[in-house]
């Protein structure tokens, strides 16, 4: 069976592929992700995705790895990663009571092959107040996550519906992956 490696260090992608006990290798990959402010928000996650897994198979060509990519969209503008309590309020503030796009992007790299894929995801949040988003920036969730929330921990207290995968809101829609794994020549 060939080895499986996730290029991330992710935690909570760590998790999901853990839950399917699924045997595999975590390994952070260092890369540039900046993007072309062209650029749809698929084809950003698609890019950033395969930076993340070629920089691991560079080093590994025999193993089939996965990199995974995840941002947040609202009125086309791309919301990354808060800086700092002030930017996590502000994007708060800015999903509060209104849908956005989650868009997670995977590569799974093989020895043979490539392939690229994403899934968008629509996100409602409730109407936000004032004590509530500082309540939640209090928890310390927001600050390493797209759009300063996480869907799986105290940020699920925010989402009023989601239309699309849960798992890709997380940061990797593990039933699409597991397919494209399959079709790859991946034995679970």
């Amino acid at each position: 069976m060939q080895d499986l490696i996730l290029a991330s260090s992710s935690p909570r992608r760590k998790e999901l592929l853990e839950n399917l006990q699924i045997e595999f290798k975590a390994i952070s990959s260092d890369v540039d992700e900046q993007y072309n402010p062209d650029w749809t928000p698929h084809e950003i996650v698609m890019e950033l995705a395969y930076r993340k897994a070629q920089a691991v198979a560079t080093s590994h060509p025999s193993s089939i790895v996965i990199g995974s990519d995840t941002i947040v969209v609202k009125d086309d503008d791309v919301l990354g990663k808060p800086q700092n309590r002030e930017e996590a309020y502000a994007m708060l503030q800015r999903l509060s009571g209104k849908s956005h796009s989650v868009f997670t992007g995977v590569a799974i790299i093989t020895p043979t092959e490539v392939r690229k894929f994403y899934e968008n995801t629509d996100v409602e949040f409730w109407e936000l107040s004032h004590e509530e988003i500082n309540q939640y920036l209090d928890t310390g969730e927001p600050f390493d996550k797209a759009g300063a929330y996480g869907i799986q921990g105290f940020g699920s207290l925010l989402v009023k519906k989601i239309t699309g995968d849960y798992f890709a809101v997380v940061g990797l829609p593990v039933a699409r992956t597991v397919r494209e794994l399959k079709q790859s020549g991946f034995q679970l």
